[in-house]
């Protein structure tokens, strides 16, 4: 049956044109249940090639027997989180649901598709939108919502009445009161969501997920709290950003002071500014990655200070919930309140501020003596919400709550300190203590201090090395889990005995060239399974090189739109943890048949120049290719060979080669002004049994690091420079802006008493002064120099050609004007793409997907790259700090470091000898002693009462290493496991910790390994048939 709709709607330039839809509608549409003996459902069983998903024994509950979910789309979208658990099968999601969730909420449509296709969850999608006896048209005067509603319940009639002769019943669950009274004065079995829960009695924590749940705590709140402003409308907050009121940007929390917040973003000038946001009420109950609009505030209130680091993490000891302090505490909490603020200023000021008072965001200029403008938040545009790994708050007490299974309001803290506290209503209260969770956010009304959310599922314990990896990974958005059935079945049919065949490969039909005879090599660090990348160098008869960099072929086995290629695509990049690696592709793929191991052939993306003996390119050429690796070297092996003059052999002779080039094209790079940054690393050495760390050290880099990295530099601008030729509109490129000048002013001011000035008006001027920054007593000082330096850049970005200008292509730390990702496309979707771009540009027959051609699809695939590239960046460092407290776990450490950061109540310091940053501060919390050190602005740092003693940027300093051991649900603190830094040298009353304490602290550590190890000998001794199970 053919229905047709047609209307009317105006176009850009305003004409009015007519569309005509035509909807069909069809009788021969299945239920889904695997046992329906309707003729229709039958036949459709009998033709097709796998069986309907519905069980023919769903849940059985003594209200409705045998029956099948059909939740609407309030259900769906509010409970997701519970719907998600595997226990909720044999649901059938109506397509008018579908329709619905798609327009509410991609994120949660696209978890829905990801349920329907697991057939373990035997989930069914009804096109009941399709059905002639379902679909129905939308009455005069009748909303789209109450016309959904009301194709919801006529579906879930017809389901009934086609379901009776198999005793199964459809259940409607929906908090939506009017179509909950709706459909069951039509007849239809409904309840709301914590009803149908009941039926699952065995799992009661079902009901702490319950999202989008009032809580109701007024005890925990101040009467006299007025709340927090109310939020522009939307076409208030649009209005204000068309008429240059207001500015909008994602607001980003300090890691130091989750009280202050930060967007960066263009003013009418067309410069990048920073503008803070400080304070709670500021913020206005935006939250961390939330794009926001804001108010510039008052230039009197602009801010003429550092940051402060709060000692506490405890919010509500940080603010005190009115703004009268008590005698009592000797006015520590104000000072505390200031010190979070980071200014003088009040909510209450700007609130009595005269409008006309606000700045707009033309006042600002890059006068340094007005302050940095401060802001106030007046409209979130688009949340950030997210689940968040969490731990119920130590401070928590109501025991007649947690003794009992009565649903109790308690606060939860994210792990992640930029996130408020977050109320939750749970019956587990006792369970949860000391355990990691993930919670979700629900709603913020104004009324409430923090948002209020709901219980999501249980982690494990505290402190747990498996639990705590889990938690970096779910906070740092790394998808982690197992790689699905569907992507599996994309691998080679041969699995790990496939063979490399001319004919299929494309070798005999010269599309690949075979290369099998040339002296390729791989340079990795020890361990490396996933080989990326092998190089060859060979002299010419005319006295030039010819130099090849060979890249795993990935693409001949990941085609475009295959699972594996979406799976791919969404991961988007390998992330390295210090136990592990979370591969962006099957390990077949990854670490087998795509990865360039010797002694075996495997396919390439080869890029070959010739060279003259200065590294200058005379040719390059791109070609698919079939190699044959004959050596497979870590980079130790490459430089002993390089150092060992009695080896001639010809991968030898090539390694030499290549590296004699590399630095040429080395030195050239830096004569163009490319940066030599600096960042610390690390590596654990781990137990092999357990992955304890026993050791850690910094990485040490030899030539042979440098060799694979010119090359692989060179590879890159070679092909980014090929593939802008043939898609100039939607190339994959990779820029680094320039950092605003403004970025620099603290280092250089903290460089001018030691006569050091950096040059900051290019890329090669900087480069030139960061080599003449050299302190002869202190050789490590250029070291530090460099990583401050790292600090001041803004972040490398992937970014489609069509969308910038080719002056705003440039690299700035590389020094080049065009740049991309080719070299690593075993760990980097970026590098995929960029293949087959490279492809389409030397085989006009090579198939590819839209997206290739498509800007704004390969603009919105640059915006998940960054994401992902910038979470698996992050991940990895929070693996180290994982692994460096587990390391200093029982250990009282005294070692020397650098001030890298002075801040209002503290500095931080940075220790070379294990690549660590903490904070050392210098009020400790509850103190009521005045701070031993006072910030002086004049001289960005921080001074003793008698000008005596003193703490600045890059004076060197010795600190004791402590994790706080205390029990893990004793406090906020000890549950995020920190690094606790105290200073011995310089020795400042008040602050420094004595040399007869650091004694005493050392023995009590060493006494405590020492009974550890007792109690290991005894056991091993009296109970040897434990020692299995230890």
């Amino acid at each position: 049956m053919l229905r047709n709709k047609s209307f009317v709607k105006r176009t850009r330039k305003g004409n009015v044109v007519r569309t005509v839809k035509e909807h069909y509608l069809r009788d021969d549409i299945v239920c889904g249940l695997e046992s329906c003996q309707h003729a229709t459902c039958a036949q459709a069983r009998s033709d097709a090639a796998q069986a309907a998903p519905l069980s023919a024994t769903p849940r059985d509950s003594t209200t409705w027997g045998p029956h099948y979910l059909l939740p609407d789309t309030n259900a769906l979208v509010n409970q997701i989180d519970i719907f998600e658990r595997p226990i909720i099968n044999d649901v059938v999601v109506l397509s008018t649901v579908l329709d619905e969730l798609r327009a509410l909420s991609i994120a949660t449509y696209n978890r829905v598709r990801a349920i329907v296709r697991d057939p373990a969850r035997r989930w069914f999608v009804f096109s009941n939108e399709h059905h002639r006896a379902t679909f129905v048209e939308r009455a005069a005067g009748e909303s789209p919502n109450d016309r959904n509603d009301r194709a919801i319940r006529v579906a879930a009639r017809w389901l009934r009445a086609h379901l009776e002769p198999a005793a199964v019943r459809p259940v409607l669950v929906t908090n939506d009161e009017g179509n909950l009274r709706a459909a069951k004065a039509d007849g239809v079995d409904a309840c709301r969501m914590d009803e149908y829960l009941r039926v699952y009695s065995e799992h009661p924590e079902l009901l702490d997920m319950m999202g989008n749940v009032s809580i109701t705590d007024r005890s925990a709140e101040d009467p006299a709290w007025a709340g927090y402003p109310e939020h522009l409308s939307a076409v208030q907050v649009q209005a204000g950003l068309k008429g240059g009121l207001l500015l909008q940007g994602t607001l980003q929390i300090a890691p130091y002071n989750y009280l202050e917040g930060s967007i960066y973003t263009a003013f009418p000038d067309g410069k990048d500014r920073r503008v803070l946001v400080v304070g709670r009420e500021h913020m206005n109950r935006a939250v961390q990655g939330d794009r926001v609009a804001v108010q510039i505030l008052p230039k009197s209130q602009w801010r003429r200070a550092p940051s402060a680091a709060l000692v506490d993490e405890d919010e509500d000891a940080v603010v005190p919930k009115t703004g009268v302090e008590k005698e009592s505490d000797g006015g520590q909490a104000a000072k505390r309140t200031r010190l979070a603020d980071g200014s003088a200023g009040s909510a209450a000021a700007e609130d009595s501020a005269d409008e006309s008072e606000f700045a707009k965001p033309s006042d600002v200029t890059d006068d340094p003596s007005e302050g940095e403008p401060t802001g106030r938040v007046v409209g979130v545009i688009r949340r950030n919400w997210r689940s968040y790994c969490a731990f119920l708050d130590p401070n928590y007490v109501a025991k007649g709550a947690r003794a009992s299974n009565a649903p109790a309001t308690v606060s939860v803290l994210a792990m992640d300190r930029r996130i408020p506290k977050i109320k939750i209503r749970t019956r587990q209260a006792a369970t949860l203590a000391g355990q990691r969770l993930v919670v979700a956010i629900d709603a913020w009304p104004r009324e409430s201090r923090y948002p209020h959310g709901h219980f999501v599922r249980a982690l494990g314990s505290a402190g747990d090395k498996g639990t705590e990896t889990e938690v970096l990974l779910l906070e740092h958005d790394v998808p982690f889990q197992p790689f699905t059935q569907n992507v599996r079945a994309d691998l080679p049919a041969e699995g790990d005995q496939w063979l490399f065949d001319a004919e299929r490969d494309q070798v005999a039909s010269g599309k690949r060239r075979d290369l099998r005879a040339l002296n390729v090599c791989s340079i990795d660090p020890p361990g490396c399974t996933d080989i990326d990348d092998a190089l060859h160098a060979v002299e010419l008869p005319n006295g030039n090189f010819q130099v090849g960099v060979h890249i795993a072929d990935v693409t001949s086995f990941v085609k475009p739109g295959t699972a594996m290629d979406i799976e791919a695509a969404h991961r988007s990049t390998t992330v390295y943890l210090v136990d592990r690696r979370i591969d962006m592709l099957p390990e077949l793929l990854g670490s087998n048949l795509c990865s360039l191991m010797s002694g075996i052939e495997r396919l390439a993306f080869s890029c070959v120049w010739e060279l003259d003996r200065d590294a200058n390119i005379v040719d390059v050429t791109f070609h698919k290719s079939v190699i044959h690796s004959k050596a497979s070297l870590t980079y130790d092996e490459a430089q002993a060979r390089i150092d060992d003059p009695t080896q001639t052999d010809p991968i030898t002779t090539s390694i030499r080669n290549l590296n004699m080039l590399a630095k040429k094209l080395r030195r050239r790079r830096m004569d163009a002004g490319a940066l030599t940054l600096s960042s610390p690393e690390v590596r654990f050495r781990l137990e092999n049994d357990s992955q304890d760390p026993v050791d850690v050290e910094m990485k040490a880099l030899k030539e042979t690091n440098a060799l694979v990295e010119e090359f692989m530099l060179l590879a890159n601008i070679s092909v980014a420079a090929k593939i802008y030729e043939h898609f100039p509109d939607s190339a994959l490129l990779r820029r680094h802006p320039e950092p605003p000048a403004q970025s620099f002013d603290n280092l250089q001011h903290a460089l001018q008493p030691l006569g050091i000035q950096l040059e900051t008006g290019s890329s090669l001027a900087l480069a030139r002064s960061l080599d003449r920054a050299v302190l002869p007593a202190d050789p490590y000082f250029n070291n530090l120099l460099r990583i401050l330096t790292t600090r001041c850049m803004m972040q490398a970005q992937y970014f489609c050609s069509g969308t910038l200008t080719p002056d705003e292509f440039r690299h700035y730390g590389l020094a080049t004007r065009i740049y991309t990702h080719f070299t690593s496309p075993i760990r980097r979707y970026a590098d995929v793409m960029v293949h087959r771009l490279l492809h389409a540009s030397i085989d006009r027959d090579a198939l590819h997907g839209p997206e290739l051609t498509d800007k704004t699809k390969m603009n919105e695939q640059c915006d998940v790259l960054n994401h992902r590239h910038r979470m698996a960046q992050q991940a990895g460092r929070a693996s180290v700090e994982l692994y460096t407290n587990l390391f200093f776990k029982g250990k009282t450490v005294e070692e020397p470091g650098y001030v890298t950061q002075i801040l209002q109540n503290g500095f931080s310091v940075l220790i070379p000898s294990y690549g660590i940053e903490g904070v050392v501060y210098t009020t400790a919390k509850d103190s009521q002693a005045p701070a031993a050190l006072e910030y002086v602005k004049s001289d960005n740092a921080l001074v003793s009462a008698d000008a005596s003693q003193s703490i600045r940027l890059f004076q060197r300093v010795r600190v004791m290493l402590q994790v706080d051991d205390k029990p893990v649900s004793a406090n906020v603190s000890s549950m995020r496991r920190k690094l606790l830094l105290q200073l011995t040298e310089p020795q400042i009353p008040g602050l420094s910790v004595s040399a007869e304490e650091l004694k005493q602290l050392k023995t009590a550590a060493k006494k405590s390994t020492a009974e550890d190890e007792s109690r290991i000998v005894e056991l091993v001794t009296k109970h040897p048939e434990q020692v299995q199970t230890v």
